[in-house]
């Protein structure tokens, strides 16, 4: 029997991709460790390597093939030894199919086929909930605003009074249960636009999908709250200066946002009321920050991680953001590598944006929002000078963190960037 080659799933949250490109072809002789072809995920394009030997049979899946289900048979391998063309003649696969119904009583209809069982109807509604006038529920307005106060949901009780109507005595005993949830929001997907403007149709990745489709849950589901405060670079500029001047031997560059990222963990740390995030109805208190960083790439964006930023050198952070930002450009990085993390640092002032509002990268309770550092009016010991200022704009999961917390750690950024040496301490 040939070896069944599989979409897989090369990342936690991948349920399709992209066969975006065949690296081998009908007849080629693959080993274990070979790569067979670019997959895009909803984050990156990864290899898929080979795990059995033998020769590739056949391709039923075209590369530039979209929307392709993980588990899909996407080629047939045969084994060593195996008769390629007879391989090639094994019937394609196909998705297993939900059984049919069989009638409640065993038997079949028709020409031995299974009876599809008659759905029940749904039960009706008890009394209470019943619609008076169409979707009201019937009960008296006394017994109404103590449901309210009470936080119970009149359509789950059983009404008592005159045509099944909710009283009073019917709320005794029931103000323990938990009204009704609402239904989580779902991401709607956007209108299709009619037009007669010139325009060329541009179809969506698998990551711009991904980054409309989590970032609608980020600011429909999470509470933001946004605290800025304007921070003098001088020292840390000067600071920067002397540093790569010392290390201009060893090839690394340090970048104003390294150091900012370095500032960011350390000041996690020291706050770590806001190193956390909100999983279910529980808080998690992370002891190491992981600071994700925002990287732009062609068509789209990606976060790659320095884990344990706060115990880090910053050449060490410099090296490391400048090997993973070139592998995210190349759509190169491993899914361990950019998924997780406990905070973002997002900086757009190499672009001059002066200050801005980043929306939060779930399940992580904050990111921070980096803007140009320019000269300004600046008051230093009671006079007016010019001195290079810049704003940063911290955006908090208020579900998770207070506004105190969230000041408290822009306080500690703040300190930190204008008194970088206690950084190297």
């Amino acid at each position: 029997m040939p070896i069944e080659l599989k979409m897989p799933a090369l990342s936690p949250t991948m349920e399709e991709g992209t066969l975006a490109k065949w690296l081998v072809k009908e007849g080629d002789v693959v080993a274990s460790g070979d790569i067979l072809a670019e997959i895009e995920t909803d984050k990156a394009t990864m290899e898929f390597e080979a795990v059995d030997e033998g020769v590739i049979a056949s391709i039923l899946v075209a590369e530039g093939t979209d929307e392709v289900k993980v588990g899909t048979v996407i080629a047939l391998i045969a084994a060593d030894g195996e008769d390629v063309s007879a391989a090639r003649a094994a019937p394609t696969p196909a998705p297993a199919k939900a059984p049919e119904p069989v009638a409640k009583d065993g038997g079949e209809t028709g020409a031995g086929q299974p009876a599809k069982e008659t759905p029940a109807p749904p039960p009706a509604p008890p009394a209470s909930a019943r619609a008076e006038g169409g979707d009201r529920v019937k009960a008296s307005p006394l017994a109404r605003r103590l449901a309210e106060a009470q936080g119970i949901d009149l359509a789950s009780l059983t009404g008592s009074g005159p045509a099944g109507r909710i009283v009073k005595a019917d709320l005794d005993g029931a103000s323990g249960k938990a009204p009704a949830r609402p239904a989580a929001p779902s991401a709607a997907p956007p209108a299709e636009v009619d037009t007669d403007i010139p325009h060329e149709v541009v179809k969506l990745s698998n990551m711009r999908k991904t980054i409309a489709r989590r970032l609608t849950e980020a600011k429909q589901t999470i509470p933001h709250i946004y605290l800025t405060v304007d921070i003098r670079l001088d020292a840390l500029l000067k600071l920067r200066a002397e540093l790569n001047k010392g290390l201009e031997g060893r090839g690394i560059k340090l970048s104003v946002n390294d150091m900012l990222i370095k500032a960011l963990a350390a000041a996690l740390i020291e706050v770590p009321e806001c190193n956390v995030s909100i999983s279910g109805d529980q808080l998690l208190k992370y002891s190491r920050a992981d600071i994700s960083v925002a990287v732009s790439i062609p068509g789209g964006l990606i976060t790659p991680i320095v884990t344990g930023a706060e115990a880090k050198s910053i050449s060490s952070i410099a090296a490391e953001i400048k090997a993973l930002a070139a592998r995210a450009r190349e759509g190169k990085l491993q899914p361990h590598e950019y998924q997780g993390g406990t905070a973002s640092i997002s900086n757009m002032g190499m672009y001059g944006i002066k200050a801005f509002d980043a929306v939060i990268n779930p399940p992580q309770g904050m990111i921070m929002a980096i803007g140009a550092g320019e000269k300004r009016p600046y008051v230093i010991d009671d006079s007016l000078q010019i001195a290079t200022i810049m704003s940063a704009t911290g955006s908090f999961d208020h579900r998770a963190i207070d506004g105190a917390d969230g000041a408290r750690l822009m306080q500690a950024f703040k300190r930190l960037v204008e008194n970088p040496l206690a950084m190297l301490a």
